[in-house]
């Protein structure tokens, strides 16, 4: 197994989303925290960039998903924190 940047960026963005997804499921971090929607957000991306040197056409979609999901939860805290 050839390990390169991309590689590294995949697991990174793997750790990060699970370590979100873990907090939340432990009430340590909730998912109407910014910083939620933000792990999800920078995973998804590295996850995406991993793929760069080994495209897998579902892989990109769910984390084009995953990142525009996350991109709508960080504009909701953003918007609703605004209003207070």
């Amino acid at each position: 197994m050839d390990v390169n940047f991309y590689m590294v960026a995949g697991f990174a963005g793997a750790f990060l989303v699970i370590v979100a997804y873990m907090a939340n499921q432990m009430g340590r971090l909730p998912s109407d925290d910014w910083r939620f929607p933000g792990a999800n957000l920078a995973g998804s991306i590295l996850i995406l960039a991993s793929l760069y040197s080994a495209w897998n056409f579902p892989s990109a979609m769910i984390e084009l998903f995953w990142a525009a999901i996350s991109i709508y939860g960080l504009l909701r805290h953003r918007f609703q924190s605004a209003g207070n």
